[in-house]
């Protein structure tokens, strides 16, 4: 069974980074040619001080979204913490969110699908994530929506059977079966799955590898 609902591909998944890099070269032209325009006088009708402010800072952020996409609350703290100007900086984050560049929803259904897949994350941790980003709650919401139990249980097991297979001795007493079992818990608690279906899973998981290394 697939982790995520189906709508979301990894094709689909490609063409959303394709069309951010495509965008992000736009932006890097344009700014280019206002500082050509601004190096040869042809644009005088500009607070040249501020558009020069301004560039320093779009420069900046767009090597912050070339690293990786990037909520708004989160490209704007950053900004924040390299002291440029605050009212330059929102100019800026203005711009990008115009021209879809910075897109809290885009950036949240990718942020989901792409952990929850790679990464084996839960809903509940997923979403502290995304709310330590300073995505709001309606976005979150959303974005979360193509997690379902069933997936979300498969992801669990799946993290379970993984834990379980670095066990490499078949427990001698109940203690070193505890010990083992509670290592596969706490690999399910560290991603964020509810206590109860991390131990039905880890139990389920250990007593299977326990089996394998008996034959």
């Amino acid at each position: 069974m697939m982790w995520l609902v189906p709508a979301f591909s990894s094709t689909k998944g490609n063409n959303a980074m394709d069309i951010q890099a495509e965008k992000i070269e736009k932006l890097r032209k344009a700014l280019d040619n206002f500082e050509r325009a601004h190096a040869r006088g042809e644009s005088d009708f500009f607070d040249h001080e501020k558009e020069e402010k301004k560039a320093n800072v779009r420069r900046r952020a767009l090597l912050l979204l070339n690293q990786r996409a990037r909520s708004v609350n989160e490209l704007s703290t950053r900004l924040k913490a390299l002291e440029f100007e605050e009212d330059i900086i929102n100019e800026v984050i203005g711009d990008l969110t115009r021209s879809k560049l910075l897109d809290d929803e885009v950036f949240a259904t990718e942020w989901v699908r792409q952990r929850a897949a790679r990464r084996g994350k839960s809903s509940r941790a997923l979403d502290r994530e995304l709310q330590e980003k300073g995505v709001d709650k309606q976005t979150r919401a959303a974005a979360l929506e193509q997690i379902d139990q069933a997936d979300e249980r498969d992801t669990a097991r799946a993290v379970a059977v993984k834990k379980a297979r670095s066990e490499t001795k078949i427990p001698q007493d109940r203690a070193d079966y505890d010990k083992a079992l509670r290592r596969v818990v706490g690999a399910l608690a560290r991603r964020g799955f509810p206590a109860g279906m991390s131990m039905d899973l880890a139990r389920e998981a250990l007593d299977a590898r326990i089996e394998d290394l008996k034959n």
